[in-house]
C-alpha cells in the first residue's frame, strides 16, 4: 500500500495501516492541517470550504471523513458531492468559499484517491503553502472546534449546471455554430464523473446525436483511466465504424480531454491544447503558456499571430502562474490540460470540448483535416535509471555546459532547444531516474537525439 504527501496533496491507496495507504487516521490529519492552513491564509470573510469527488468507489467513505473532519474544525461545508475537478474549481470562487478540497487521484486506477487543495480563488496550492500543510501535519499543530463553533453542512447539487452555464457564456463558444454542424459526437468516461456532466454539456451546445461509452458513474473503471492510445481501443474501434464526427476521452476528473478523429486514429493529447489555442488565438490574439515538456507546436501557431510563446515549468500551479506573470490569453499542458483564463485558471475538458466544437463548426473541416493544418512533431519518452549515490545535479550542470551553445531552460530540469528539436531532462524527486522527453519532426530523430543525450548521461554517471 502507498500513501505519498506532496505539496499537491495526499494521494494513496486505500486501506493498509497508518501511514502507509489512504487511512481514515490519514484523511484527518492532512484535512485537519489544510483547515488550519486556510484559517491562517484565507483573506475572505466567509467560513466556507466546497468539497466534490470524483466517481471512485472509495469516494463516499473519503468525502465523509473530511467534511466531518472541516465541520469539527469549525468550517462551514459545501459538499457537491459527484462533480468535476474543474466545478470544484469554480464552485469555490462561486461561492465566495475560502477553499476547497477535491477528492480525485485523476487518472490514477481505482485503488488509488487524493486530497487535491485549492485555495479561494479555486486554484492549488502553491509551493510554500502545499509544504506548509505538510509540515502543520507532521507537528499536528491543530485545534479543533469547541461545542459551539462546530460547522455546518450543506448538499448542493446545483454546480453541474453552473459550470456548464458558465461554458456556454464564454464569448467564443458559438452554440449556434455547433448546432448548424449537426455533429455526431462519441464519448468514453471511464465510468466517472464525466457520464454525468459531459451528455448534459453536448446537448445544451446542440449536439442531438451522442454515442455514449463508460458514463455511468461507478468508479468501476472498464479501462485505465490515464486517456492515452494504449487504453483506448474500445472507443477508437468504436470511431472506425463512422458512428461519429469526434470522439471526446477524460480521464475520472475531467481535467485533461483526449480527442479521436472521425476515422479512428487518436488525435494526440499534445494537440488538444494547440487546436483550441489556434481558435482562441483567431480571435484574440495574445501570449500563450505550456510546460516546458509540452509540444514546440504551440509555439508555431502563437507566433503565426505575432504573439510570444512562454514555457513554464511542470505541474498545472506553475503554468498558471506564468499564464498570471505574462498576460496569457490561453495555456495549459501537453497532456490535454486546457487552461482558459476567460472561464477560470483550472484545466477543463469542458471548456476544451465546447472551444474545439466551436472551432470545428467554423472550419468547416473533417477532424483528421483539422488536425493536418498544424505542424507535425513527434514525441519520445525516455528515462535513464541511476544508483542511489550518483550525483544527479552534477550530472545535469555538466549537461548544460556541454550544450551551451544551444537555446537552454533550466527552471526545471534542463531543457536543451535545438533548432529542429528538444530534449527536456528531469530529475524524479522520489528514485534515481533522469526522465527524458525529446520531440522532433519524426519519431526516429526524436527518439536518436534522446539516445545521443542518453549516451552522455551513462557516460558522466561513470
Amino acid at each position: 500500500m502507498t500513501l505519498i504527501k506532496s505539496i499537491s496533496g495526499i494521494r494513496g491507496t486505500i486501506g493498509g495501516p497508518v501511514g502507509e495507504g489512504l487511512n481514515p487516521l490519514d484523511i484527518v490529519k492532512f484535512t485537519s492541517a489544510y483547515a488550519t492552513l486556510i484559517r491562517k491564509t484565507c483573506k475572505s470573510s466567509s467560513n466556507k470550504i466546497v468539497v466534490g469527488r470524483d466517481a471512485r468507489i472509495s469516494g463516499e467513505m473519503v468525502k465523509n471523513v473530511v467534511t466531518g473532519t472541516l465541520m469539527g474544525m469549525g468550517w462551514d461545508v459545501v459538499d457537491i458531492d459527484l462533480a468535476s475537478t474543474p466545478t470544484t474549481e469554480l464552485a469555490v470562487t462561486m461561492e465566495g468559499a475560502c477553499g476547497g478540497i477535491i477528492l480525485t487521484a485523476s487518472h490514477n486506477p481505482k485503488q488509488w484517491n487524493a486530497l487535491k487543495l485549492l485555495n479561494e480563488h479555486g486554484e492549488f496550492l502553491n509551493d510554500a503553502e502545499g509544504k506548509e500543510v505538510l509540515r502543520i501535519a507532521e507537528a499536528e499543530e491543530f485545534i479543533y472546534a469547541d461545542v459551539d463553533n462546530v460547522g455546518s453542512y450543506r448538499l448542493d447539487l446545483t454546480y453541474n449546471q453552473k459550470h456548464i452555464d458558465s461554458v456556454l457564456a464564454l464569448d467564443l463558444v458559438d452554440v449556434d455554430a455547433i448546432k448548424k454542424a449537426n455533429f455526431r459526437v462519441a464519448i468514453d468516461a471511464v465510468n466517472s464523473v464525466g457520464g454525468i456532466i459531459l451528455p448534459e454539456l453536448l446537448e445544451k451546445l446542440g449536439v442531438t446525436q451522442i454515442e455514449k461509452l463508460y458514463c455511468d458513474p461507478t468508479g468501476n473503471f472498464a479501462h485505465n483511466p490515464e486517456p492515452l492510445e494504449k487504453n483506448l481501443g474500445d472507443i477508437m474501434n468504436l470511431m472506425k465504424s463512422g458512428k461519429a464526427d469526434v470522439a471526446f476521452v477524460v480521464d475520472p476528473d475531467v481535467d485533461r480531454l483526449a480527442m479521436i478523429s472521425e476515422d479512428g486514429a487518436m488525435y494526440g493529447e499534445e494537440y488538444t491544447l494547440v487546436t483550441v489555442a489556434d481558435y482562441v488565438l483567431k480571435h484574440t490574439p495574445g501570449n500563450t503558456v505550456s510546460n516546458l515538456s509540452s509540444t514546440r507546436a504551440l509555439r508555431d501557431v502563437t507566433r503565426k499571430y505575432g504573439k510570444d510563446y512562454y514555457a513554464s515549468a511542470v505541474g498545472e500551479v506553475n503554468v498558471v502562474t506564468k499564464m498570471k506573470e505574462v498576460g496569457a490569453v490561453i495555456g495549459g499542458e501537453g497532456n490535454g490540460g486546457i487552461i482558459y483564463p476567460a472561464s477560470h485558471y483550472g484545466r477543463d475538458a469542458l471548456v476544451g470540448i465546447a472551444l474545439f466544437l466551436s472551432h470545428l463548426a467554423h472550419e468547416g473541416k473533417k477532424v483528421s483535416e483539422l488536425r493536418a493544418t498544424y505542424p507535425v512533431y513527434y514525441m519520445a519518452k525516455n528515462k535513464v535509471d541511476l544508483t542511489a549515490d550518483t550525483d544527479v545535479d552534477a550530472i545535469l550542470a555538466k549537461v548544460k555546459e556541454l550544450y551551451s551553445n544551444e537555446d537552454i531552460n533550466d527552471i526545471d530540469g534542463v531543457k536543451i532547444d535545438f533548432a529542429d528539436k528538444w530534449v527536456h531532462l528531469r530529475k524524479s524527486n522520489t528514485e534515481p531516474i533522469i526522465r527524458v522527453y525529446s520531440e522532433a519532426a519524426s519519431v526516429e530523430e526524436a527518439e536518436e537525439i534522446a539516445q545521443k543525450i542518453m549516451d552522455v548521461i551513462y557516460e558522466l554517471a561513470k
